[in-house]
């Protein structure tokens, strides 16, 4: 067979030791109230109960093979004596080992059963002779067998020679004699022989007889007449002996000589215990046994499944306690007999190959042993079966737990865990608050007032145990009691601060804020935090079959708490302790109070339910009260003690039995009235100088520190001193109390309160009056009785104060004492092996000072040195937290060499845990490479490679990783090689010196995980993977490394194309917008790029890369006329590359002064391109979503709100020019941060500016410039004499059509790239301004005289952006209108009113009357324009006029011009000569359309083309009055005389110049050329005559002399010319026309044109000029193809336009096309798009055109006739003002959505992207006719945008975080990299996470084509996972992610219908049948 291998093996692996870091937070978490889950049971879990039941017999032991019916107990001295002979001499063990047996077979003779005491003496006991010196003493004893009757049985005592046998024997039969007659009588009694053999007989059971109380009379013999020697050993075999049966596996122990245990009998009470199969509180003092029934029950539990064979399972059993030690020595016990049970199955030859062993503990401190070594998984949930039966210590098992709660889902859980534990660090014994703590650090800070007379240990104890660790705390939020709860307890139940507990909660309340400030915690806040997670219902753990509690009264009450709720089984549990031994700091209850409380939580808490087909039982309370440590002496004295205790404070500890010893003894012996030095000569060491010292088992017991040191100093190095406190769980023969009643805090009178105890006794003070004063007795009494009970032998108490009188005297009357008279000295000696075993003893209770004393006489050098290492370190722990830091640095470096050195010196286990300890110790001290070193001496090669880590060295970190990678577990060397990793791969600076990666896809794979990029690119190039390193160095803002490794790549014909793209972007950066070449070639990296610019392949570049790169090298090469072109072909497709071209140009200032009309007009056009697009960004709804706008103006989205304006740019620039003051923007290591709406006013407000600066100066250029306006004197005679004229010298030769539009073209865009900046500043100045240009655009379209051009001549193909320049146009002048005021422009008003009239009426004809109605200056005016007589306002007579609306039209304007010559009012020539001139057309068509005059109304006409565009005129309802005609004609004679005589025309005057006698010239001409024409097409003979007396005045009177010619002389002199007649002839009927042809002779811009009727075309003369063929006289506007004519037309301006056929070739008009495409004015959100087309006006003929002629004809019929009330209505109708009230509130909720937050706009963006997507044909497609789209596409197109902003503000957080960890693995030391490498790590895996949602949930995604809502849910709940591990805030976006999950994960409730009631049914009306 096999060796026996216990079932309690451990699994080895590492344990998360978790502590406390801020335990009152914790402590809020703990509910008031606690409840469980209920526990559930499976069939299988409980079959583990029954094995109760069949644990009699496998604790029942049968004899060896071959031996008889009686059963052999073997005592332990036996079974030495034994081993002894067996490893002596074997043939004596044969022959003891066959003595033996015959006596088993009941083999009695004379030989070997000879009674060896008298026959008075008792109980008999027999020797049986071995050889003729040896004995073998034994008695026949009658013992309980398993079926609970008595046997008899033979105990064998020992084996001894013969002269060691002496009176011992008599007195020990005595002793067992008191047991009773019964008892007797079955010992002595004997079978009937059969034969040669007697065998045992068998009794009933009965009642045990009461132990006789003194000795009987015919006892001869008495322990007193015993030698110390012979008493030592009858103590020993009545009190500590132990008795086995001689068994088979016994028996193989003897034989192979193993250092084992076995089991041994128990008592009959402990037997009840054992067998006991409900729960059980045992109760017992010290020395009762308590461990040993717990051990024996859970030994007998796990024997009795071991030989069950019905496959039950494993039950599960824990043994918990509080010391390590106990645990430790517990379960080395467990296994002893474990391996001793074992031995029974093995074989001769097995036995004889093992070896003899002599196991000897390791001289270190258990504590110390890592929780590796312990083979126990680190959490609780990972306990199997084969690591129970457990044996733990509360703190482990707090541990194990709180590795599970760690690793729970819950957060909170998980917090509290964290916040309370910590892994494997040696300096978490600093942050638990033991006692030592406490005493050192924290009550020297308590103020002197409050501690005075208090004991710390009390004190603390207080703390822990009621405020913090009773039941009542589990009912306070915070963990503790508060003051008036703690003040309200019962003072006979806590009696100890009864009358102090206010002073208690004050120095509770600064505990607590000690505490927090140390982040200290202690164990009630640890117990607090497991409850708050036991409370879990999912916890992750399986509850144990059996709980043992050892020393429950060292744990706090709610502890228990914990445990409970660990053990399903409510008859499966057992607590063990001794509620008089709580002396232990923080211990306070009652065992009865743990019983309720237990009760309480089972009952009440519902904490467990019963198993299936089994009720709980009630829980059993026992009590053993058979001491086997002490005699009856010691005992009775000690329980004297607690009766005082039970008797004044009842509440206070449990009631017991009285403690009984098995032995008597001697009384202790109280000195009073004995000095120190007698003391110690006479009794101490006595005379004899050979005894100067105590023994190895002899001490003297203390108060505390201090009396240590002033006895030592009294009485010098005498033997071991030490406290009461320290004394606990140890034991010693002899013990001395010295001072105890002297050093006590509480005074004499209070000790009087214990003469109450004594009968008779005289005045003692009344407890119960004043119980309250006493209660530091009830404290003080418990240590006496803890010191007393410390002693086997002897107790001595040495007080003389007094303090002790009280206490003495009721010893004396309880006869428990005795004095000191002839009392031996206390002194004895001490073999050297007696010191080191106490030595040890005291070194694993941790009294290393008195472990070094017995060590010293043991002569063990090395185990001083182990002790005063120890020392040391205690030393060094005592003073943290209380002095400097490098103090106790020092401190703990001196322990951790003293622990090296004693590891160099050791062997095995002890080397490595002495060297493990150094460590520890050299962390403590700040020696990282020590410690790392020590580390790997002590074989703990986790440590070792952490320490090295820690102390920066990596080289030797990855040597251990490497060289002991199978003993380093795997989580550690994982994270260990991480940070290896992070170091080579992260710094770059040195070299691994051994392979860090297995594969180099597992190094790409950790660089990318960790998001190494910089490493994973240069790893990449060095695997020639450029593509993937150039993308890679790209996504990391390397522009530069992305560039040189795109063109190192020949394998991918992308290469070059996305490095000519990141070279773009980066000129894009660098040369935004304003950004001058200078600066930018200030950029070291810019010139790099410019070389790799110069190094692509551009044949494989796309057309708009190359531009893009072309524009950028002449942006930084300054050439600026590419950059025009560049920007003409960029404004379709590239807007932003098109202005910043276009800033460029214009960015230097250039004089347009001198430019001719050509260059100024391509001049002013491309400026308006340049204005327009910087106006399109200031419209932008959202330019801050604008990709083309950010990279114009190097604008970086850092989050959804957040945009950085990096250094140096354009908007940085403007910042800092106003950067004080300014609050809305944030410093940036790379610029300014500021939000949307801040940025995106910057930007408009910026552009404002320039836009403003840059038209005012070209503004101011261009009023500057002569090219605005022709001179007439250079025109006419080529010559000007004016210096610096500022009018343009042009030559009539260069008169054209094409020249007129240009000019007209000029002021065009002029005003609309002023009506730009007038949009952009909307409350800047402009009247003035329009009004000049208007008046520049109006003398441009209608020059002075006729050669200049008409606006016949206009052509829409050369006018600027067509409608939308006229548009413009409209718009100023109807501006102009309202602005006019007749009173404050009352100069220029008539000048200006014509003007703009004839402008409005030439071109916004339809809306014209409506506004100019509103206007104020055709409300009233000066008193000089009301006609004298009627008063009739001029205005009203003008507008009429130019209306033409109306039947007095034509008179209204004849009436204004007579009372404008008449009254001389101020006027503009030019513009008083159009209007005469458009008067007078009037009049002559109104006059040819009369059918009196000519059956084809206009027939034969010949009038200039711009006296025929006006569709008005050809109204034949107006009236056509002679006479005022008449009066006109004569008020025009009287004009010529005036300017031809230069007098009375002051009133007169022309733009830029002066009246010069050239002009008065040329005005002359131009008047009589209208003469002319009324002459010649009017044939009304007074009218003619009246011209012709006119003509012949001019011919008459010759010029001034001053003229040089005469302009008109010409005109006048044919006139005269052709109509005189020659002789004998009548004058010619055409002279007029003639003369006409004559003056024009084609110069300049032809302007006649002949109107010939399509009927009469063959029989019409054919002039020189041009003919106009129509039908229908409303054709002829049209005919003559002008945009005016279209501009004013009531048909929409999409009609197409007729063009006719003009007979004349030279005189065709034509439609000129521009060789480049025009620029028209986009739509503010089309800023990237294309522009908007217009249709041009086509030349179209046929019946369309006449269709449209024919709707024009109805509209003009259909004017409103009456002029006066469509003009004087100056209010707006109600229709209009609400329609301005609607228009108004949609444009204030406009700007306010423009001015919310700025996520609208991101929503906004995403909605329309689905609302594309819905559209497509691929949605529609995936629609199948079966499905209803309608709840998808609502999801689709409502919640999903909002869902999907919170997604995309999230991944730009997290970029944001990523962003900030770049390079800090270069900055930061190397203590962080464990931390950096986790964010990156982290950071990186949300960013692929949340780009993966993105991909998974973007519009576009191909998921959202399967109309899958579940899987929508879905991912709403990982964006809600992700938001939560966003590193950032993400709170601003709460709202839109509630209602995304409200859209989408929500459920609807669907309300039920309420049906109708339904109307019941009438049938009284049914007839019955």
């Amino acid at each position: 067979m096999k060796p026996y291998s216990s079932s309690s093996t451990y699994m080895s692996g590492d344990i998360k030791a978790l502590r406390f870091r801020d335990v009152e937070e914790s402590a809020k978490d703990v509910a008031p109230e606690v409840s469980f889950p209920e526990d559930t049971e499976s069939s299988t879990e409980q079959s583990a109960y029954p094995m109760v039941q069949p644990m009699k017999a496998a604790l029942y032991f049968d004899n060896a093979n071959g031996f008889g019916e009686w059963r052999i107990l073997i005592s332990t001295e036996a079974y030495n004596h034994l081993r002894e002979h067996r490893r002596a001499d074997k043939k004596i063990f044969k022959i003891i080992y066959k003595k033996i047996k015959h006596l088993s077979h009941g083999q009695f003779s004379t030989d070997n059963h000879t009674r060896l005491n008298g026959p008075d003496a008792g109980i008999p006991i027999f020797e049986a002779k071995m050889t003729k010196d040896l004995r073998l003493v034994y008695q026949i004893d009658c013992v309980p067998d398993q079926n609970g009757e008595f046997e008899q049985v033979i105990k064998v005592y020992g084996i001894y020679k013969h002269s060691e046998l002496g009176r011992i024997w008599n007195v020990l039969g005595n002793h067992l004699a008191r047991r009773g007659a019964e008892y007797r009588r079955r010992c002595v009694f004997r079978t009937k022989p059969a034969g040669n053999i007697i065998l045992p007989a068998s009794f009933p059971p009965t009642e045990p007889e009461p132990e006789i109380p003194g000795p009987e009379p015919e006892i001869l013999a008495s322990p007193l007449d015993l030698s110390a020697k012979d008493m030592a050993h009858l103590q020993y075999l009545l009190v500590l002996e132990k008795y086995v049966t001689f068994s088979q596996a016994f028996l193989h122990g003897l034989i192979a000589n193993q250092d084992i245990h076995h089991v041994f009998m128990l008592s009959p009470q402990e037997q009840k215990v054992v067998e006991c199969t409900a729960s059980c509180y045992v109760l017992g003092r010290s020395g009762t046994g308590k461990t040993t029934t717990m051990l024996f029950k859970i030994l007998g539990i796990q024997r009795a499944w071991e030989l069950s064979a019905n496959g039950m399972c494993k039950p599960r059993q824990i043994f918990v306690t509080k010391s390590r030690l106990l645990a430790t020595k517990v379960e080395e016990y467990f296994t002893k007999l474990l391996e001793s049970l074992a031995m029974a199955g093995y074989t001769l030859p097995e036995i004889a190959k093992l070896k003899a062993q002599r196991i000897e503990d390791d001289l270190v401190d258990l504590d110390d042993a890592p929780e590796s070594q312990m083979n126990l998984p680190a959490r609780y949930s990972q306990l199997e079966d084969k690591h129970f039966p457990l044996f733990v210590t509360f703190d482990r098992l707090a541990k194990m737990i709180a590795a599970d709660i760690i690793e729970m889902k819950d957060p909170d859980m998980k917090r509290i865990a964290v916040l309370f534990f910590n892994t494997n660090d040696p300096g978490v014994h600093d942050s638990i608050v033991t006692y030592a703590v406490f005493e050192s650090q924290y009550w020297p800070h308590f103020p002197q007032g409050l501690i005075k007379n208090l004991n710390s240990w009390l004190v603390f104890s207080e703390f822990m145990g009621i405020i913090k660790g009773s039941e009542q705390a589990l009912a306070f939020e915070d963990g503790f009691l508060d003051r008036p709860s703690y003040l309200g307890l019962s003072y006979r139940c806590y009696p100890i601060f009864a009358n102090q507990r206010d002073t208690l909660y004050d120095m509770f309340e600064i505990y607590r804020k000690f505490k927090k400030q140390k982040r200290h915690f202690d164990v009630a806040d640890r117990t607090h935090a497991i409850l708050k997670a036991l409370r879990n219902k999912n916890f992750p753990s399986q509850q144990v079959d059996y709980l043992y509690v050892d020393e429950a009264q060292d744990n706090l009450l709610i502890d228990a708490l914990v445990l409970r709720r660990l053990c399903k089984n409510p008859d499966g549990l057992f607590w063990a302790g001794d509620t008089a031994q709580t002396i232990s700091a923080g211990s306070s209850f009652r065992f009865n109070d743990l019983k309720a409380f237990v009760y309480r939580m089972e009952r009440h808490g519902n904490l467990v339910a019963p198993p299936t087909g089994a009720s709980a039982q009630q829980p059993i309370m026992f009590q053993l009260a058979t001491n086997y440590r002490s005699h009856n002496g010691i005992v009775n004295c000690a329980h004297s003690v607690i009766e005082l205790i039970t008797k004044f404070w009842p509440n206070a500890i449990d009631h017991l039995q009285p403690e009984k010893g098995i032995a008597h003894g001697e009384q202790p012996v109280f000195f009073t009235d004995m000095d120190v030095d007698t003391l110690c000569k006479r009794f101490l060491v006595g005379e004899s100088a050979s005894n100067s010292e105590l023994g190895a088992r002899q001490c003297i017991l203390v108060r505390n520190e201090a009396a240590v040191k002033k006895l030592h100093e009294k009485v010098g190095d005498i033997g071991m001193i030490m406290t009461l406190h320290d004394s606990k769980g140890l034991e010693f023969d002899d013990v001395l109390l010295y001072n105890f009643f002297e050093d006590s805090a509480v005074d004499a009178t209070c000790w009087q309160v214990v003469l109450n105890g004594v009968q008779g006794q005289g005045y003692v003070p009344d407890f119960y009056r004043h119980e309250t004063r006493y209660a530091g007795i009830c404290s003080e009494l418990k240590i006496l009785c803890v010191g007393i009970t410390r002693a086997r032998m002897n107790v001595w108490i040495f007080d003389t104060s007094d303090k002790s009188h009280a206490m003495r005297i009721f010893w004396k009357s309880q006869n428990l004492i005795r004095p000191y008279t002839n009392v031996s000295p206390l002194a004895v000696h001490s073999a050297p092996e007696e010191w080191a075993s106490s030595g040890r003893s005291l070194f694993s209770h941790k009294r290393y000072s008195q472990a070094i004393h017995c060590f010293k006489r043991a002569d063990l050098r090395r185990e001083v040195k182990v002790c005063e290492a120890y020392l040391l370190r205690e030393a060094a722990r005592s003073i943290v937290g209380v002095t400097l830091l490098n103090v106790q640095q020092r401190a703990f470096t001196a322990a951790a060499d003293a622990f090296a050195d004693c590891g160099a010196a050791a062997t095995g286990n002890e080397r490595r845990q002495y060297y493990r300890t150094s460590a520890d110790c050299y962390v403590r001290g700040g020696q990282d490479l020590k410690a790392a070193d020590t580390y790997l001496k002590a074989e703990e090669f986790e440590l070792a490679a952490k320490k090295y880590r820690k102390a920066g060295s990596f080289d030797r970190t990855l040597h251990v990783l490497t060289d002991h990678h199978d003993m380093i577990p795997e989580k550690t060397a994982t994270d260990l090689r991480m940070v290896c990793r992070l170091h080579y791969c992260g710094r770059g600076n040195d070299q691994a010196p051994l392979p860090l990666f297995s594969t180099f896809d597992e190094e790409l794979e950790f660089l990318e995980d960790y998001d190494l990029d910089y490493a994973r690119a240069s790893r990449l190039e060095s695997h020639s993977r450029y593509y993937e390193a150039a993308e890679l160095h790209l996504s990391e803002n390397r522009p530069l490394e992305a560039v040189q490794a795109f063109i190192k790549d020949n394998s991918n014909v992308d290469s070059t194309i996305r490095a000519a793209d990141t070279i773009s972007e980066y000129f894009w950066r660098k040369c935004s917008f304003r950004i001058t070449a200078k600066t930018a070639l200030a950029d070291e990296p810019m010139r790099h790029f410019i070389d790799l610019a110069d190094q692509l392949e551009t044949k494989k570049l796309t057309p708009e890369t190359r531009d893009l790169i072309s524009m950028f090298r002449n942006i930084l090469r300054g050439s600026h006329e590419p950059l025009r072109n560049l920007a003409l072909a960029f404004h379709e497709h590239n807007k932003p590359a098109a202005l910043l071209c276009l800033d460029h140009v214009f960015s230097r200032t250039t004089d347009i002064r001198p430019f001719a009309v050509d260059e100024m007009q391509r001049f002013l056009q491309q400026f308006h391109a340049y204005a327009r697009l910087l106006y399109l960004i200031l419209t932008f709804p959202d330019p801050m979503e604008h990709q083309g706008i950010q990279r114009l103006f190097s604008i970086v989205r850092l989050s959804g709100d957040e945009f950085l304006i990096p250094g140096g740019t354009f908007l940085h620039n403007c910042v800092m020019e106003t950067r004080q003051g300014i609050t809305w923007v944030s410093e940036h290591p790379s610029g300014y941060t500021a939000s949307r709406r801040n940025v995106t006013q910057l930007l408009q407000r910026s552009i404002r500016t320039i836009l403003k600066d840059k038209v005012s100066e070209i503004d101011a250029m261009c009023c500057k410039s002569p090219v605005f306006s022709q001179c007439l004197q250079f025109l006419i005679s080529g010559v000007c004499r004016r210096e610096n004229c500022p009018q343009e010298h042009v030559a009539i030769s260069k008169l054209d059509r094409l020249y007129y539009n240009n000019r007209v073209a000029i002021h065009i865009w002029q005003i609309l790239i002023l009506q730009i900046m007038y949009s952009a500043h909307p409350y800047i100045e402009r009247r003035k301004s329009m009004r000049d240009w208007l008046k520049h655009l109006y003398e441009a379209i209608n020059p002075p005289f006729f050669i200049q051009g008409s606006p016949a001549d206009l052509d829409m193909n050369l006018i600027p952006l067509r409608l939308d320049g006229m548009k413009v146009v409209k718009l100023w002048i109807r501006e102009s209108f309202y602005s006019l005021d007749p009173f404050y422009t009352q100069a220029e008003f008539l000048t200006a009113l014509m003007g703009i009239t004839s402008l409005s009426f030439a071109f916004d004809r339809h809306d014209a009357p409506v506004y100019i109605s509103r206007a104020k200056c055709t409300d009233s005016g000066p008193s000089e324009l009301y006609r004298q007589g009627d008063g009739c306002y001029m205005v009203h007579n003008l507008l009429n006029s130019y209306r033409g609306a109306t039947r007095s039209s034509i008179s209204s304007g004849i009436l204004y011009l007579l009372h404008v010559l008449d009254n001389s009012l101020y006027a503009n020539l030019s513009v008083l000569c159009d209007c005469i001139e458009d008067v007078c057309s009037a009049f002559i068509i109104k006059y040819r359309m009369n059918p009196a005059f000519n059956d084809f109304p206009l027939h034969n006409a010949l009038l200039p083309c711009s006296w025929l565009l006006s569709p008005h005129k050809f109204n034949a309802e107006k009236e056509t009055r002679l006479v005022l005609m008449d009066d006109l004609l004569d008020a025009m004679a009287s004009l010529i005389e005036a300017l031809r005589t230069e007098a009375g025309m002051e009133f007169l005057w022309l733009n830029h110049t002066k009246l010069t006698p050239i002009l008065r010239n040329i005005f002359i001409s131009r008047i009589c050329r209208v003469l002319c024409l009324l002459a010649h097409n009017i044939r009304n003979r007074p009218m003619r005559d009246k011209v012709d007396k006119i003509m012949l005045s001019l011919h008459k009177n010759s010029p001034p002399s001053s003229w040089r010619t005469a302009n008109y002389r010409k005109l006048v002199d044919d006139v005269v010319k052709y109509m005189t007649p020659l002789p004998g002839r009548m004058p010619p009927s055409d002279g007029y026309l003639r003369a006409l042809l004559a003056f024009d002779n084609n110069k300049g811009v032809s302007d006649l044109v002949h109107l010939v009727h399509k009927t009469m075309n063959q029989h019409t003369r054919v002039h020189i000029v041009r003919r106009l063929v129509y039908e229908k006289i409303i054709e002829i506007p049209h005919l003559l193809s002008s945009y005016a004519v279209i501009a004013q037309s009531t048909l929409r301006v999409e009609a197409p336009a007729f063009v006719p056929h003009l007979e004349h070739s030279k005189d065709r008009p034509e439609v000129m096309q521009h060789d480049e495409k025009e620029i028209t004015e986009p739509q503010p959100q089309e800023f990237e798009g294309a522009d908007e087309n217009e249709e041009d006006v086509t030349a179209n003929t046929g019946a369309e055109t006449r269709d449209a002629l024919e709707t024009l004809d109805e509209a003009v019929t259909s004017l409103a006739p009456d002029l006066d009330e469509s003009l004087r209505s100056n209010g707006p109708s109600v229709e209009e003002k609400e329609a301005a009230r609607k228009i108004q509130n949609a444009y204030r909720r406009y700007v306010k959505r423009r001015s919310s937050r700025a996520v609208n706009a991101e929503i906004d963006a995403i909605f329309m992207t689905c609302l594309k997507e819905t559209q497509s044909s691929e949605w529609r497609e995936t629609q199948s006719s079966e499905w209803r789209p309608g709840h998808y596409n609502l999801l689709f197109l409502g919640p999903l945008p909002h869902l999907l902003v919170c997604l995309e503000r999230g991944i730009a957080l997290t970029r944001a975080a990523k962003a900030k960890t770049k390079g800090l693995l270069n900055k930061e030391s190397h203590e962080k990299l464990e931390e950096l490498g986790k964010q990156r790590s982290e950071i990186a895996m949300l960013l692929k996470k949340g780009l993966k949602l993105r991909k998974q949930l973007e519009p576009s995604s191909p998921a959202h084509r399967a109309r899958d809502i579940d899987a929508l849910k879905r991912g709403v709940l990982e964006v809600k996972e992700f938001m939560q591990r966003v590193p950032g805030n993400m709170q601003n976006m709460q709202t839109e992610f509630q209602m995304a999950c409200k859209g989408i994960v929500t459920e609807k409730k669907v309300r039920a219908r309420k049906e109708k009631e339904r109307p019941t049914l009438n049938v009284e009306d049914i007839d019955e049948y």
